[in-house]
């Protein structure tokens, strides 16, 4: 059996197999029927491993076990095998955050706290920093730290910033506002953002700015800058810092403050 390393690996991201199981159930496709010795041979598998790697592919419902001897497998099809991987991924991933939902009500979850209270306490200021790779980290993070806002969150972002924000933020933006928090966000909108406007205009205060600029600032304490342009860097190597610094915090919501009056007052049509 000749199949290419690049189909195997793209079989193995997709399928969350590993190594064994691609080869051999590339190579009962490729047969439809066989028994564990050929497939050992097909697939180039020890076959001390091929038993047990067949048994896996059958729980997880890639092959079906026929009766007689020798014993020989069946290849289910590929159709129906997506079909059953989606399904077991959603009882998983629904399993996962049930046990997650319970731990709120167990000693567990207080016990980690305190000890991050605790922990926290004995940081010095000048830690509380770090970097964050990746427009994914970057977006997690920056929810996490809006989520925790007490009285003001202000966003200066680029016009592709905004309406991904708009898009990931806006239950957040939601949240924020049924606590009293104020929510200002600055960026260089265009007509493509007015959808986006209207969907968290309710949530927040929107006006627009010809300042290309990219940072977020949470109760004058937190702060957190992409250091590069969104429209030259691909996703993937977004770059950005978040510090706990009240003294630069405060000074720069000081001068958003005076760009803030002379900035342009988005009306929602």
């Amino acid at each position: 059996m000749i199949v290419k390393e690049e189909f195997l690996s793209k079989l193995r991201r997709y399928f969350s197999l590993n190594l064994y199981e691609v080869k051999v159930w590339a190579a009962l496709l490729s047969r439809g029927v066989s028994t564990a010795g050929e497939l050992s041979d097909i697939a180039n598998v020890p076959r001390s491993r091929s038993y047990d790697v067949l048994e896996s592919l059958e729980k997880k419902g890639f092959v079906v076990m026929k009766i007689g001897k020798p014993i020989k497998y069946i290849a289910v099809p590929p159709n129906e095998v997506v079909e059953r991987v989606k399904k077991n991924m959603h009882e998983e991933a629904e399993t996962k955050i049930t046990r997650l939902d319970e731990l709120k009500d167990t000693e567990i979850l207080g016990e980690l706290n305190t000890l991050h209270s605790q922990g926290i306490e004995l940081v010095e200021p000048a830690d509380m920093s770090g970097s964050l790779r990746g427009r994914h980290n970057l977006y997690n993070h920056l929810e996490l730290t809006i989520r925790n806002a007490e009285e003001t969150v202000t966003l200066v972002t680029t016009t592709q910033g905004f309406m991904r924000k708009a898009d990931a933020l806006k239950a957040t933006f939601e949240q924020l506002h049924k606590r009293g928090v104020k929510v200002r966000i600055a960026a260089p909108l265009t007509k493509e953002c007015d959808e986006a406007i209207k969907e968290i205009s309710g949530f927040a205060e929107v006006r627009h700015t010809d300042m290309k600029a990219r940072y977020c600032i949470v109760d004058g304490r937190e702060l957190v800058f992409m250091i590069l342009d969104d429209e030259e860097v691909h996703p993937t190597y977004d770059l950005g810092i978040w510090i706990n610094t009240p003294f630069f915090a405060s000074a720069l919501e000081q001068l958003f403050e005076l760009a803030w009056k002379e900035m342009k007052v988005v009306k929602v049509k």
